[in-house]
């Protein structure tokens, strides 16, 4: 999620967390491992494969939160991991190292993926280094601070949109020219990450947001529906109270424990459970799947 801050303390980035770093296409790391036994997965079935039988995935804001447990999860299950990041360098090389401790390959790179040169220098430094993409996990988000519609400022929308929507829409434009088979790609899968606050509305916390997801969902069954026999798949996962570090960063780092009591379940979710679901989604036994919002927010 440039080193780019908008008004009122809104960082873009990888749940908002700040820390320095290289820019995209400058000073890439590519981070080696043995990759395993990958089984070459049909475009229409799984999340594609690229010329050796890998697949490799894109994971943007993979750095910490729910990327990271993403990278990971993905890993495991034989990806190649490509972790796009905003800020928080450390954090990204520390989930690189887990990804090549899974046994996969990794590069790392800086970008803001509301700027579609930076999404270039990503996708670009992908291919180069790992193969070509099969998959997109497009998990990159901000909400700036807590507050009511109203109170917050313009400078502060527009850049929660910029990130959220404008960021996801680079993004997938730029997955489908890699893996449509209108455009010579072997098809692939797209996860967009949403949010429950899509159907909510969260109202007097951050209704920008909520909006901004909301638009997510709707380029989800839109290019669900024009990319199905193009042999990609599009779904979005809609993560509910998680814990991760992004309540911090909006100015309440207790929020999930303390607005516990809306979610059914009674508890905040773990990042390794929506990665869990992600993984689903682009693996083979999804293969019948697109076009779905899957909720995963504990019966909120």
């Amino acid at each position: 999620m440039s080193g780019t801050s908008g008004a009122d303390g809104v960082r873009a980035g990888d749940d908002g967390r700040a820390e320095d770093g290289v820019r995209a296409g400058d000073g890439v790391r590519a981070l080696g491992g043995a990759v395993g036994d990958v089984r070459a997965v049909d475009g229409a079935a799984g999340a594609g494969a690229a010329a050796d039988g890998a697949r490799v995935t894109v994971v943007t804001g993979g750095g910490r939160g729910i990327g990271a447990a993403v990278a990971v999860r993905l890993a495991r299950a034989g990806h190649r991991i490509a972790i796009g990041y905003e800020r928080a360098r450390d954090a990204a090389e520390r989930t690189a190292e887990e990804v090549r401790a899974a046994g996969s390959e990794c590069v790392v790179v800086r970008l803001d993926t509301s700027v579609e040169a930076e999404v270039d220098a990503l996708f670009d430094t992908a291919t180069e280094k790992l193969g070509r993409v099969t998959g997109l996990v497009n998990n990159a988000g901000i909400t700036g601070p807590l507050g009511r519609f109203a109170e917050t400022s313009p400078e502060t929308i527009r850049r929660v949109l910029d990130v959220n929507v404008m960021g996801a829409m680079l993004c997938a434009r730029r997955a489908v020219r890699e893996m449509s088979t209108r455009y010579g790609g072997g098809g692939g899968a797209i996860v967009n990450i949403s949010s429950a606050a899509a159907t909510t509305g969260s109202p007097g916390e951050y209704v920008h947001y909520a909006a901004g997801k909301a638009a997510v969902d709707a380029l989800t069954v839109g290019l669900s529906k024009e990319l199905a026999a193009e042999g990609i798949r599009v779904n979005s996962v809609q993560p509910g109270m998680v814990l991760t570090e992004i309540h911090a960063a909006m100015g309440d780092p207790e929020r999930p424990w303390r607005v516990r009591g809306r979610v059914p379940m009674e508890r905040p979710g773990e990042a390794e459970e929506i990665a869990g679901a992600v993984a689903w989604l682009l693996s083979p036994e999804a293969s019948y799947t697109t076009g779905a919002i899957l909720r995963v927010a504990g019966g909120l």
